[in-house]
């Protein structure tokens, strides 16, 4: 029997008959302890949603898009089992603990074929008649039916916009995804957009583009994640962190907490009282050398952070140096359906390249310090940095923080 479960965001969420069993296995209930943003939680309150409810809402909206598109049984099978089973490769305070992780070497968390081979699931993708390889490559973006999940309109995106706005409350992230849906077709090339949902395309871009320096990017869930991974990389020094990717963020925080790190317990223990460090510098790209800092290497950043630490006669863990890559441009490779033909998305939104600005400008480094040495790091900063002093314009009400 399907199975029916209430969802804030959608309404009733129907688990297809199939895919009923797969809700108890150990690695989808691991998901109901891992929050879906992280540190946000420490932004907005009600930010504590996780990556299960997320999974069933792309599973829903999986469902939904794969009727739209005339999908067989057996694709609508596996696209749904992809959507409900593609956040299982995330670890502890999902994307932080991936970062962490790949200090250490190659990760993904869209690589999930191995866990589809642990005893529970391959059994009931083995009874479902679906195959752990092609439910692999969906939600790593080689499959045929790869836009529905992993796409620039795909499910996934469509679910945490929509979801996240709800739970943080910010009015930013709230796409049309029925009326996209609607409006999306499949062709030789993948995932298409009519004419008609051209409105639902921009407002998703829209939402991805405010989303981020509202939530995505808050300047206190980044220094909360930051202060994460200066315990992580005190903790795991001498080992790998690839068994604490399986943790959720209870065992995850447990761990860190009663780590032999010292450094590591300090700084679990003030996430835990939101006794977090603050901001000694916080700039945009204007006041920096972007061709230097692009192109640093992880052990010039440190270098670069002790250097900071040294001018400031302070410990090397009482600085945070936080150099967030450059967002990638948003592409839409989706193209739009019209009476007689398919158009680049990108030849006729010229919405596209003004959200790609904004988004650039959102870029923020960051210097971060306990608030009894914010003045000495500040000043330490700025002088390795070779930046100027922040003057009360750079710190006027509506900048992007």
């Amino acid at each position: 029997m399907p199975k029916q479960i209430k969802d804030p965001v959608h309404g009733y969420i129907e688990v297809p008959t199939p895919l009923v069993p797969l809700l108890d296995t150990e690695a989808v209930q691991r998901l109901r302890y891992i929050k879906q943003l992280g540190f946000v939680y420490l932004v907005y309150p009600g930010a504590n949603h996780t990556r299960f409810e997320h999974s069933l809402g792309a599973m829903h909206l999986a469902s939904l898009l794969s009727r739209q598109l005339d999908l067989s049984e057996e694709d609508m099978l596996l696209v749904c089992t992809a959507a409900l089973l593609h956040d299982i490769g995330h670890g502890p305070f999902s994307h932080a603990s991936e970062r962490l992780r790949r200090e250490y070497g190659p990760f993904s968390h869209d690589e999930i074929y191995t866990l589809l081979a642990e005893p529970d699931i391959a059994g009931i993708l083995k009874e479902n008649g679906t195959k752990p390889q092609e439910i692999a490559d969906i939600v790593a973006g080689n499959h045929r039916l790869a836009d529905i999940i992993h796409g620039d309109l795909d499910v996934d995106r469509m679910d945490y916009l929509l979801r996240d706005a709800h739970y943080t409350g910010v009015p930013y992230g709230n796409p049309d995804a029925g009326r996209l849906i609607q409006s999306l077709v499949l062709t030789k090339d993948g995932l298409a957009v009519k004419e008609s949902g051209i409105a639902a395309a921009e407002s998703l871009l829209i939402a991805r583009t405010l989303m981020g320096p509202s939530v995505y990017y808050h300047h206190v869930g980044r220094i909360a994640e930051e202060m994460f991974l200066l315990a992580g990389r005190s903790h795991f020094a001498d080992s790998s962190p690839d068994s604490f990717m399986r943790m959720d963020d209870i065992a995850g925080t447990t761990l860190l907490m009663n780590s032999p790190s010292a450094i590591s317990r300090e700084m679990m223990h003030r996430i835990r009282k939101r006794d977090l460090y603050k901001r000694a510098v916080y700039t945009g790209r204007e006041q920096l050398d972007m061709d230097r800092l692009s192109s640093l290497r992880p052990e010039e950043k440190n270098r670069m952070r002790r250097a900071i630490a040294e001018t400031a006669g302070l410990p090397e863990e009482k600085i945070i140096l936080d150099i967030p890559p450059i967002r990638k441009e948003m592409r839409m490779r989706v193209q739009v359906q019209n009476r007689h033909d398919l158009v680049a998305f990108e030849e006729i939104i010229p919405l596209l390249s003004m959200m790609n600005a904004t988004r650039q400008g959102q870029w923020r480094l960051g210097v971060y310090a306990p608030a009894d040495v914010l003045d000495k790091a500040g000043d330490a900063a700025r002088e390795v940095l070779s930046l100027r002093r922040a003057t009360k314009q750079d710190k006027l009400p509506g900048t992007i923080v």
